[in-house]
């Protein structure tokens, strides 16, 4: 996971200037509306921002999702149109920003973060701009995979109750869908960790130190972008916006309890790597002792044997008549005997360890 993405102007640029990122070699951009109220729904794809301008006149609820990188004349369009606020457009188009809500006049603008899972089993977190209003939300997402489709499916199934209630109500299906798509990430977070533990027990190596450390980082970078939306979902709570009812102040108080849970889930699993490298390294530690406590016993085994064949290899008064001699060289089994000796030494010194339970 990248430690840096976010997009921005160069220094002294002035405030509101939409300069984006132009579109990559085969990227869609896609602009969906879907205007409803409870017995009436209408889907399109637009192919121009201005497309949607009928339906700003009407008494229903309109919802504008443009799903890829727009360019910043879409932005732009949208902006004059549902009357977005600059400053609010710079961060739409400027991506990496961090988790907040905004009040502009009557509107509210709200930055998520969504967390994901990369082919290569990274995790990126992929920004989600929502604007609110008064029976309108436009929202942004750079993403290549759609992240509202339960939603759209919710809405021309005419199932739940979005439809029968107000545009804040939307805005808070949204948030559910961008807060819960924290578990299946925390659920791969569990498989992997409990993997590293059991390889951790059976034959840890630099790879798993590795894998570890690139664990505990993403956990990191993922609580650093992830914090702030608990923040986010309490302003709305707690303040008095005019934008969000007291009806679905009440929905939004289980989006924060979910935002606890992944917090709290995150934390622990931080917990469980930091415990993990302690438990490499104790592991580690735990193999050289027992590789130099087996070396210690062949050593020790070898030091009286390695003594004998010394006294009997200076050969001092061999074939003579000192007293002095060495009376073990001229005898006939001497050799033979002292390999019994020291097989004897040998074997009794394992036995011992053994015993003592020292290897």
């Amino acid at each position: 996971m990248s430690y840096f993405n976010k997009r921005y102007h160069p220094p002294g640029t002035p405030p509101g200037t939409l300069t984006g990122e132009p579109p990559e070699a085969g990227e869609q951009i896609a602009i969906h509306l879907f205007d409803y109220t409870h017995q009436d729904f209408t889907e399109l794809d637009l192919s121009d921002a201005q497309e949607c301008r009928p339906y700003l006149e009407k008494e229903s609820i309109t919802w504008i999702h443009v799903q890829g990188i727009a360019n910043t004349e879409t932005v732009r369009e949208l902006g004059n149109l549902f009357g977005l606020h600059p400053l609010a457009l710079e961060d739409v188009v400027n991506t990496g920003q961090r988790p907040k809500a905004d009040s502009y006049d009557e509107q509210l603008f709200l930055v998520m973060n969504l967390p994901t899972v990369t082919e290569n089993n990274d995790i990126k977190t992929e920004q989600i701009s929502l604007f609110l209003g008064k029976n309108f939300i436009v929202s942004f997402h750079r993403g290549e995979d759609h992240p509202f489709t339960p939603v759209m499916k919710r809405l021309r199934k005419n199932s739940g109750k979005i439809r029968e209630r107000s545009t804040d109500y939307l805005l808070y299906t949204l948030l559910d869908v961008i807060i819960d798509r924290g578990y299946p990430i925390l659920e791969y977070f569990g498989e992997e960790i409990e993997a590293l533990e059991e390889e951790l027990l059976e034959n840890p190596d630099k790879q798993t130190l590795g894998q570890i450390h690139h664990t505990k980082r993403e956990l990191l970078t993922l609580r650093r972008m992830l914090w702030p939306q608990r923040e986010v979902i309490n302003l709305l709570i707690r303040d008095e916006q005019p934008q969000i009812s007291i009806d679905t102040r009440v929905y939004l108080r289980d989006c924060y309890d979910h935002t606890i849970q992944i917090m709290d889930l995150i934390e622990a699993y931080r917990e469980m790597t930091a415990s993990m490298l302690d438990v490499y390294l104790s592991s580690i530690s735990h193999r050289l002792n027992e590789v130099m406590k087996v070396l210690t016993v062949i050593a020790t085994i070898f030091i009286p044997l390695t003594f004998i064949v010394g006294v009997y290899g200076m050969n001092f008064g061999a074939r003579s008549n000192s007293p002095w001699a060495m009376p073990e060289l001229d005898w006939y089994y001497g050799y033979p005997l002292l390999w019994l000796i020291m097989l004897a030494i040998g074997g009794g010194m394992i036995v011992y360890f053994k015993r003592r339970n020292w290897f």
